[in-house]
């Protein structure tokens, strides 16, 4: 379950429509706070949230191209989708999921068995948007040499960033995958990361 500040949702829910700049990737802005059930995830298995040491757009070939859609197909399908309530009994919590799991988890999973297959870790970066009804969601970004695409647990299509109906907030830097990036001029820091509004 994903949770996004009130002040943020309030902020960006009237634009949650508005990402049609047909651009092959997101612009990125400052530096901004990740999401609590991210910092919470790293601490527990700091592992998964190494520093590698590349920094650079990766080619896709048409054999990377089916691994990935492969991996996204899949884990859609085998993972159930359910709210971190239901499972866990909290609001918040980001783990790597075995049958069931919320956007978060799915979306860590995806990457997982992306860089068990060969994919850079800097080239999957987690992001959160806000969907077409201006609700918390979380994707995985795939960067590329021709743009940025989302891997995304509501549909098997990998699409490009600019055609998923999404409102782009932040996502974790190119530098540093423990800090986070704003996808927005004016994200205000502190209200997206803390209390707010959900979606699966």
């Amino acid at each position: 379950m994903l949770l996004i500040g009130l002040t943020a949702l309030s902020s960006f829910a009237s634009v949650a429509h508005s990402t049609t700049v047909a651009q092959p990737s997101a612009r990125e802005y400052g530096q901004t706070l990740p999401p609590i059930g991210f910092v919470e995830f790293c601490q527990r298995v700091p592992e998964n949230c190494q520093r590698e040491s590349r920094h650079r757009r990766f080619t896709m070939t048409e054999e990377k191209w089916l691994l990935v859609r492969m991996v996204n197909t899949h884990v859609n399908g085998a993972i159930t989708p359910i709210d971190d309530e239901t499972l866990y009994g909290t609001a918040e919590y980001w783990t790597l999921p075995t049958d069931a799991g919320d956007c978060e988890d799915i979306m860590l999973l995806k990457k997982k068995l992306l860089v068990s297959k060969g994919i850079p870790v800097e080239a999957l970066r987690i992001t959160v948007v806000l969907d077409e009804t201006g609700a918390g969601h979380a994707v995985l970004a795939l960067i590329t040499s021709a743009g940025d695409y989302v891997l995304d647990n509501r549909r098997n299509e990998i699409r490009s960033w600019s055609a998923t109906g999404y409102t782009f907030l932040k996502r974790q830097s190119e530098h540093d995958p423990q800090k986070w990036v704003s996808l927005q001029r004016e994200l205000d820091r502190t209200a997206a990361s803390s209390g707010g509004t959900a979606s699966e």
